[in-house]
């Protein structure tokens, strides 16, 4: 069986940056295999140092997911069709890849499934690339939704009076009155302290005068809007 080369691979986490894979083809009449040198360093080998098998494959295998990729192949080897498979594999080295195996069986002229052909494509590095971005996202994220409720919070400290403890539990009361997130409701108020002023100190007024942002922090500790009192000039 002549030498395999490798696929043309690109994975968006990594950008630049490599992408293991390998190819192979398993002859199935004459019970020989082909491996790419991809596949021979994927699994922790130099060309020439072990002789590629289908069980040499499924001895990588990760024990738990063995059984699933035995079952998948001997049914694609009996019936023909494609085939995807993400599992793991531990290396010569016993390093662990989480890899996707996809292929097809390949029908000769009469209909037989003849050979298995496909490639294994390496996503430990893309798959641990995307969980740091996640995970820094998902910490600005909430390093942001802090600072908006404790803005408003403090907010609420100031025009109430009241301690830290007194103004998270008013916004947590509206934030279940209103059904809203407590982060919301916390954008909302501060938005509201923005558009008085860069300092927050007097905020936009009403039709009949007051001072939407005392009015909103009054509502916010009786539990109702506050009645506005109307100007007698009018």
């Amino acid at each position: 069986m002549s030498n395999l080369s490798g696929p043309y691979t690109y994975s968006s986490a990594l950008g630049s940056g490599d992408c293991p894979a390998g190819a192979y083809r398993i002859d199935l009449v004459h019970g020989t295999s082909a491996w790419s040198d991809g596949l021979y360093q994927l699994h922790g080998y130099e060309r020439g140092e072990v002789v590629p098998t289908i069980e040499l494959i499924l001895a990588h295998k990760h024990p738990d997911d063995r059984a699933h990729a035995e079952e998948i192949l001997a049914k694609v080897s009996r019936h023909g069709g494609h085939f995807s498979i993400y599992h793991r594999i531990i290396d010569a080295q016993g390093r662990l890849h989480q890899v996707l195996s996809s292929g097809e069986g390949v029908r000769d002229g009469q209909g037989n499934v003849t050979a298995l052909g496909g490639m294994t494509m390496d996503l430990t590095a893309t798959l641990q690339r995307e969980t740091e971005v996640a995970t820094r996202e998902a910490v600005e994220r909430a390093t942001s939704t802090r600072s908006v409720i404790d803005q408003a919070r403090g907010l609420v400290m100031g025009r109430l009076r009241i301690n830290s403890d007194e103004a998270f539990d008013l916004l947590v009361r509206l934030s279940n009155r209103t059904n809203m997130k407590l982060a919301v409701v916390a954008a909302d108020l501060v938005a509201l302290a923005d558009s008085g002023g860069s300092d927050g100190a007097t905020g936009p007024k009403g039709p009949d005068g007051e001072d939407r942002l005392d009015a909103a922090v009054y509502a916010l500790r009786d539990g109702k809007p506050r009645r506005h009192r109307r100007d007698p000039r009018r």
